[in-house]
């Protein structure tokens, strides 16, 4: 019976063993794809809000690390991909984060000159309601394509805004906190690009790095 349990405890162990492996393996392998689907994501998301010919590098071998919680949203690093053309930045991408949604952080990314007016608008992650504050995303509205040819006149500049706070963008349907926060953010981060634009160059680069 001694010999029996051994034998029994044993095979328990291997078969413990070869569990535990299959499982790191297929962890490591998901991890790989899982990141490798993001990066061709957010390519083709920077893509739609950077225009092709404004740089002459891949917007992903120049990219940036900016920390600045006031006007960035976050405490943590956002990346900003800088447009290059001829060795000189004529654009940018940057991540920003609307930390007071209705449902907490909404992650996006916008495009923008280097003079500061956006060339396009997009939505990365959010936690807002379906049916109310998700008209975030394109594929429920075209709310964000809106703000494609804006630029700040000033800081004080309120256009890009909601119509409640006299602003240009229309409030959703029983959900007005959502577009507040997300106009804020990205007038947030037109206010420090145009304060900070200087410092983004020479940043630590974001090669390896993910966004939240």
């Amino acid at each position: 019976m001694l010999k029996a349990m051994k034998k029994n405890g044993l095979s328990l162990t291997l078969f413990a063993v070869a569990t535990t492996a299959v499982v790191a393996l297929t962890h490591s392998l998901t991890k790989e794809r899982i990141y490798e689907q993001q990066q061709q994501q957010l390519m083709k998301t920077l893509n739609q809000i950077v225009p092709h010919d404004d740089y002459d590098i891949p917007l992903h071998l120049s990219c940036h690390l900016v920390t600045n919680e006031q006007y960035l949203g976050s405490s943590k690093p956002r990346r900003a991909f800088v447009a290059l053309k001829q060795g000189e930045p004529v654009a940018v991408a940057l991540e920003t984060t609307a930390p007071d949604g209705y449902n907490g952080d909404i992650h996006i990314v916008f495009g923008a000159s280097w003079n500061g007016t956006l060339t396009g608008v997009r939505t990365l992650s959010h936690n807002e309601t379906p049916g109310l504050g998700d008209g975030i995303e394109t594929r429920k509205s075209d709310w964000v394509l809106g703000f494609t040819g804006y630029f700040l006149e000033s800081e004080s500049d309120k256009r890009i805004g909601v119509k409640k706070d006299g602003g240009d963008f229309d409030q959703f349907t029983g959900a007005t906190i959502t577009p507040r926060a997300y106009t804020k953010a990205v007038r947030n981060g037109l206010i420090y690009l145009s304060r900070f634009k200087g410092d983004i160059t020479s940043a630590p680069s974001c090669q390896g790095e993910s966004s939240e």
